[in-house]
């Protein structure tokens, strides 16, 4: 009996492997055609089907056009008392400009449970930013069979959750740059004025200020009633300009705006000559990627609107001279911000090829940020699927930087535990990690990429082995995916295999779901019922709350990346102290580094060793939970290259429809 989460049912078959493809409108092509041009062949089910499959109520459900739509919380909390499905992460190798196919095998995987195995499955996924789709990268709703529809709305803007992380970061931003420049240009009294007008001859203090007179210890609710220090104290916030740590965002890549000068304006300027320490209005910032906002991880690690609103408020942008913290309810914008946010809070549900339910949430990068989907979407899927069921949630980038945070910062906030976890690698992959060509965007592939060459994928096998290693520290059961492609050869196969099983994988399966939909994964999908269902997990995090930050960083490191050590700038030793004093060091922590080496340096590949971590600096998101120490050169605004995406991304301006989006 097919899965009620099935979509279609007369599938298409494809003769020469017997392998079929739920959907009416696809038929399994033998060369496999562009991802648009599938998605945009593929026959969508309404989104009310989708809702109706998953037994959501009408009054939980926000339809965002015919074929998406956002899930509101309150389903959710309506099956608190329904046991979880099974938990199982996707993540990878350390990615190659090749490719490794992690969120393809997260569709795929998700298509065979639910189309071809009668399992309850539900897949979580980020919302793709808007840098990479018109960057290099291009979309990541998967590829070839294996696709989350329609494409062209997941890769652009959704249900527009992070337009609202983007114009909720940014005011927050005009908010801090707007006060300064008042406190630069007014007296204690005037500001005190001012923040608390007299109406009708009487002062009041707005809800969101009482915080801060709490935080300062004044227990007086009557504006009246404030002595002048008490007064002083309230209306100052006496920002040290060089301890901010909030920058703009925009969802784009723009190295343009890596640095910055802003309140270049004719009133700016005349405040900043006329005023006893006006200049400091005037400073030096830049723009970081919207995905990398505070505001996004946020987002992915509240687990209901009012921890939302809590943790918006204790998001520092920097601090005082005396060296006190300066939060967002400080700044009297906090409780705006959790307006622009209210909606994106809820998933957003979309569809698979064949039919499976996607949730898309959140889109933080794994290497400048923790680069998981939310934790909500997470919870909502398992309570969907129920016993038995599977939720399948990716992890960015590689296990090194997804997957540890997936572990240390997701499920800690969570409590959630993975049954288990797939490491999806490819042998053209695992050949550049065996010491392969470099490979240039826009130049052809080397041949030794599409030719047999074991030696070369021996060689790279390594890179796996150090993940695999890895995820057992966690206690969590390992299934590597191999991610078949055209030109692989049995016996590069066969030398992944031998590789996975003796670092310890529970199983090793050789998938084929970019050309064959789930049918192509299927033998995955029994792997990893097959785990599950042992029960053999053992989750565990790698490090204690209470840790030193230095203590926690050196762990990473050392397990997770094998380097030899951890190097500190001054800059860096003095913001840990901070920190420390603060009681901030309790939180976990979140490595912006490379995705492309398990070191600081992308050209190294495979498993290097005797390097050190070189700490630039570290911040504190105190709203979303972690510290996060920035490794080398590591840049939170992308930059385009010569060619990038946006050349082959048009509209047909007679259908309407997206032409070249990848």
């Amino acid at each position: 009996e097919k899965s009620e989460i099935c979509a279609m049912e007369n599938p298409s078959k494809k003769a020469k492997t017997g392998a079929v493809i739920y959907n009416d409108g696809l038929t399994l092509e033998e060369k496999v055609p562009s991802d648009i041009d599938i998605a945009q062949s593929a026959k969508l089910r309404p989104i009310k089907e989708v809702v109706a499959s998953l037994g959501l109520l009408e009054d939980e459900v926000e339809p965002y056009g015919h074929f998406k739509a956002k899930i509101l919380l309150k389903a959710r909390d309506r099956m608190a008392d329904q046991e979880d499905g099974y938990y199982v992460c996707v993540a990878g190798i350390n990615p190659t400009p090749l490719g490794e196919g992690k969120s393809t095998t997260t569709v795929g995987l998700t298509q065979a449970l639910g189309a071809h195995l009668n399992k309850k499955a539900i897949a979580c996924l980020r919302q793709p930013s808007q840098g990479p789709t018109f960057g290099i990268k291009g979309g990541a709703a998967g590829g070839g069979y294996s696709q989350v529809i329609p494409m062209e709305e997941f890769n652009l803007h959704l249900c527009g959750d992070i337009h609202a992380v983007q114009a909720a970061h940014n005011l927050c931003a005009a908010a801090m740059d707007a006060r300064i420049l008042h406190e630069a240009s007014q007296s204690d009294e005037a500001l005190f004025s001012r923040l608390c007008p007299a109406r009708d001859g009487k002062r009041t203090f707005a809800a969101i200020m009482v915080r801060r007179l709490e935080k300062l210890g004044i227990a007086k609710t009557d504006p009246d009633a404030l002595s002048v220090e008490e007064r002083s104290r309230f209306a100052r916030l006496d920002f040290d300009v060089s301890s901010i740590t909030w920058n703009r965002v925009v969802d784009i890549n723009d190295r343009a705006l890596r640095g910055i000068t802003i309140m270049q304006g004719p009133e700016e300027e005349r405040i900043a000559s006329q005023y006893e320490g006006g200049k400091k209005i005037q400073r030096a910032t830049k723009f970081d990627i919207a995905v990398s906002s505070e505001i996004m991880a946020v987002l992915a690690l509240a687990t209901s609107l009012g921890d939302m609103r809590e943790r918006l408020g204790k998001m520092v942008v920097g601090y005082s001279n005396a060296g006190v913290p300066i939060d967002a309810n400080d700044l009297g914008v906090a409780g705006a911000l959790a307006v622009l946010m209210k909606d994106a809070i809820h998933p957003n549900l979309m569809q698979t090829l064949e039919g499976q339910s996607v949730f898309v949430h959140a889109g933080p990068f794994a290497n400048i940020a923790h680069g998981n989907s939310s934790i909500v979407a997470d919870q909502l899927a398992l309570k969907l699927v129920g016993k038995g069921g599977f939720v399948i949630t990716e992890a960015g980038f590689g296990a090194d930087i997804g997957f540890e945070k997936f572990c240390n910062i997701k499920c800690r906030a969570s409590g959630l535990k993975p049954n288990c976890v797939v490491i999806v690698c490819t042998a053209r992959a695992l050949k550049m990690h065996g010491g392969g060509p470099p490979v240039v965007a826009g130049t052809p592939i080397p041949e030794m990429y599409e030719t047999e060459n074991i030696e070369y994928v021996k060689a790279g096998a390594c890179n796996l082995v150090k993940h695999i290693s890895n995820a057992s520290e966690f206690g969590v059961p390992v299934v590597v995916a191999i991610n078949r492609r055209w030109h692989d050869t049995e016996g590069e196969l066969k030398a992944i295999e031998e590789a996975a099983r003796e670092a310890g994988a529970a199983r090793v399966v050789v998938a084929n779901h970019w050309a064959e939909g789930g049918w192509g994964a299927k033998a995955l999908g029994e792997a990893v019922i097959s785990v599950c269902e042992e029960g053999k997990a053992a989750f565990k995090l790698l490090y204690p709350d209470e840790m030193s930050i230095m203590d926690k960083i050196e762990k990473i490191a050392t397990t997770v990346y094998g380097a030899s050590g951890v190097t500190y700038t001054a800059e860096a030793l003095a913001q840990v102290a901070r920190y420390e004093k603060l009681g901030f060091g309790n939180l976990p922590v979140c490595v912006a580094k490379t995705h492309l080496s398990l070191s600081s340096n992308p050209a190294l590949k495979g498993v290097p060793t005797g390097f050190t971590l070189p700490v630039r600096e570290v911040r504190a998101s105190v709203g979303a939970g972690f510290v996060y120490p920035i490794i080398g050169t590591m840049s939170t605004m992308p930059g385009l290259s010569t060619r990038p995406c946006f050349f082959d991304i048009d509209l047909d301006p007679v259908s309407g429809k997206v032409i070249g989006l990848m």
